[in-house]
C-alpha cells in the first residue's frame, strides 16, 4: 500500500467533512477516480475510509458511518446526517463575511475576484442578517510590499526556491539566504514567510518588512522531509531559558524600538516624567543591543542588568576616546 503523507489533524478533518457528502452523492464511484477527483492518493483515501468506521453521531453500530470499497468501487452509507447541506447561523454568517472582507484587503492576493464573488453570494443569502458585519472590522497584518508578498505566494504555488536578502536586527546586518518557502502567514500584526532555510538548515520565519530583496529561482523549492511548520499559536518569538533579560528606558523618538524588536513588556512613561517607554526584552547576545543603544545617541539607555549597563558605557567611552584621538591628528 502506498505511504500516507503526513498532515495536521485539522487538515484531515476538513477533508473528511467535505469527502463524506461528496461520496454519498457518487455511490459506486471507482476508488482510483475518487482519489484523483479528491486530490489525494489511493492510499490516503483508503485510510480515510477506514477512519469513517469510527465516525458518526453516536457509538452504537447503527450510529456509525459505513464504508465499502473492497470491489474497487466506493459505497458510503448511514451518513445521511452529514450529507445534508450545511446551514450557517447568523453569527457564523457574520463571522465569515467579516473574514472575507479582511481577506480581500490582503496585499498581493491573486484570488481577489474569487473572494469578491463568494462575498457577494454570502451577503445576498444573508440579507438583513448580515447588517452587524458592517460594524465589525478585522485587522489585517502589515509589513512587506504587495509585490514581494505576491512573489512569495507564487513561489509557494510553483514549488520554486527563493533567494532572500534579509535584515537580521539581532546582528544589525543583511544576510543572503536560499529558502524553500512553505507558507505566508499573518501573525502579531505582521506578515511572515516560513520556509526551510538552507543557510541555517532548519525551518525559519522571515518578517516580510525586513526582506530587502526576494528573487524566485529556477530551482525546485520542495522543502525536505524534516521541514515542518512551527506552532504559532503563542506568537513568533521563542526566548531561550538562558536569555538575558534587559530593561531599557526609551525617550521620545526612540520608542520605535518596541515596535521593531520583540519585547516582553512595554510601560508608557507620563509626559511629566519625560515621556517615552520602559521596555523589557530577552536576548542571547547583547552585542547587537549595545550597537543599537549607541546609535540612539542618548535617547535610550539600559536600566538593568548592571553588567550590560557597564558594557554599553565602556563601549561608548572607548568610541569617544578614539574619536578624540582621531580629531587631534
Amino acid at each position: 500500500m502506498p505511504p500516507v503523507p503526513q498532515e495536521t489533524a485539522t487538515a484531515r478533518l476538513a477533508r473528511l467533512l467535505t469527502m463524506v457528502p461528496w461520496l454519498v452523492n457518487r455511490q459506486g464511484i471507482d476508488l482510483a477516480q475518487a482519489a484523483e477527483d479528491l486530490g489525494v492518493t489511493t492510499g490516503q483515501l483508503e485510510a480515510d475510509l477506514r477512519l469513517l468506521f469510527l465516525c458518526g453521531y453516536g457509538q452504537l453500530p447503527d450510529e456509525l458511518i459505513e464504508a465499502d470499497w473492497e470491489g474497487g468501487r466506493v459505497f458510503v452509507g448511514n451518513a445521511d446526517s452529514i450529507a445534508r447541506p450545511l446551514r450557517l447561523g447568523v453569527d457564523e454568517a457574520v463571522t465569515l463575511i467579516v473574514g472575507l472582507r479582511a481577506l480581500r484587503e490582503v496585499p498581493g492576493l491573486d484570488e481577489r475576484d474569487a473572494v469578491d464573488r463568494a462575498l457577494a453570494k454570502l451577503e445576498s443569502a444573508a440579507g438583513d442578517a448580515a447588517a452587524p458585519a458592517s460594524r465589525v472590522r478585522a485587522e489585517v497584518a502589515e509589513g512587506g510590499s504587495p509585490e514581494l508578498l505576491a512573489r512569495a505566494r507564487q513561489a509557494i504555488a510553483d514549488r520554486r526556491r527563493i533567494h532572500l536578502r534579509y535584515v537580521v536586527p539581532a546582528r544589525d546586518e543583511a544576510t543572503e539566504r536560499d529558502v524553500d518557502p512553505m507558507r505566508v502567514v499573518g501573525i502579531d500584526g505582521q506578515w511572515y514567510l516560513e520556509g526551510w532555510c538552507h543557510r541555517a538548515e532548519d525551518t525559519r520565519l522571515f518578517r516580510m518588512d525586513r526582506v530587502e530583496q526576494l528573487t524566485v529561482l529556477d530551482v525546485d523549492g520542495t522543502p525536505p522531509p524534516e521541514a515542518s511548520e512551527r506552532d504559532l499559536s503563542e506568537g513568533t518569538f521563542r526566548p531561550a531559558p538562558d536569555d538575558v533579560v534587559v530593561t531599557l528606558r526609551l525617550l521620545p523618538g526612540a520608542t520605535w524600538v518596541s515596535d521593531y524588536y520583540p519585547v516582553d513588556s512595554v510601560q508608557e512613561v507620563p509626559a511629566a516624567d519625560g515621556g517615552g517607554q520602559v521596555v523589557t526584552l530577552r536576548t542571547a547576545d547583547t552585542a547587537w543591543l549595545r550597537r543599537l543603544l549607541w546609535r540612539l545617541g542618548g535617547r535610550g539607555h539600559v536600566i538593568e542588568p548592571a553588567d550590560v549597563v557597564a558594557e554599553v558605557r565602556e563601549g561608548a567611552h572607548a568610541a569617544l576616546a578614539t574619536y578624540g584621538r582621531t580629531g587631534e591628528r
